[in-house]
């Protein structure tokens, strides 16, 4: 599975403090998301308990050009220092684009698109509880859905998040954080990414 990957490959990056919370404070689940069986779920998109997106969003110019997905002010509120951006293309999973402090390690958000049409938020909450130990709905952001997930749950060892932001039924934008060392534990990581990906879709809507 894609995000299974990127946990797992994902640059440690950490974020410093962010602003609001509306992103990842600390999170409340929007709804119960309980996991559909693989045999209810199987062509079924959304699946059972999966929130719909109403409104897609076509993300095709963005995968040439991944880091349009932030504006330079954008990433440095986040980071809360001057951004440097790194894009990245031929990735097994899809392009991406990892923001970090000049000369330096983390803080880092890190934007990654999907090759091509994934299930979407669907194949997340399939994962809950077998693929994912971490597997939290967060509250949405104008009515797109956003899920913290992780093979691990690392928000409290390493101050590292990573949420899905469903784009379409069939798609999604996956937004890795991790905190610097120096703010992990003082506020809870996917708060951060959620933060991150309230300013990806408020680009990516913009541009559309």
């Amino acid at each position: 599975m894609r995000r299974s990957i990127l946990v797992l490959c994902a640059i440690t990056v950490t974020l410093v403090a962010c602003s609001p919370s509306t992103k990842n404070g600390t999170p409340t689940p929007s709804n119960g998301g309980t996991s559909p069986s693989p045999s209810s779920a199987a062509g079924q998109i959304p699946g059972p308990g999966v929130p719909k997106v109403d409104n897609p969003i076509d993300l095709a110019r963005f995968k040439p050009t991944p880091c349009n997905a932030l504006t330079e002010t954008q990433a440095e509120e986040l980071l809360g220092a001057k951004a440097e951006a790194r894009e990245r293309l031929d990735g097994s999973t899809g392009p991406s684009c990892l923001w970090a402090p000049p000369s330096a390690t983390r803080p880092t958000v890190n934007v990654l698109f999907s090759k091509s049409p994934d299930r979407g938020m669907t194949s997340v909450y399939e994962a809950k509880g077998t693929t994912y130990k971490l597997f939290e709905p967060l509250e949405p952001i104008n009515g797109y859905p956003v899920t913290a997930y992780g093979t691990e749950d690392e928000r409290v060892s390493r101050g590292k998040c990573s949420v899905a932001l469903g784009t379409s039924d069939n798609e999604t934008i996956d937004i890795v954080l991790e905190q610097s060392e120096a703010n992990i534990g003082k506020k809870d990581p996917c708060d951060a990414a959620r933060e991150a990906a309230i300013r990806v879709l408020t680009t990516i809507r913009g541009s559309n």
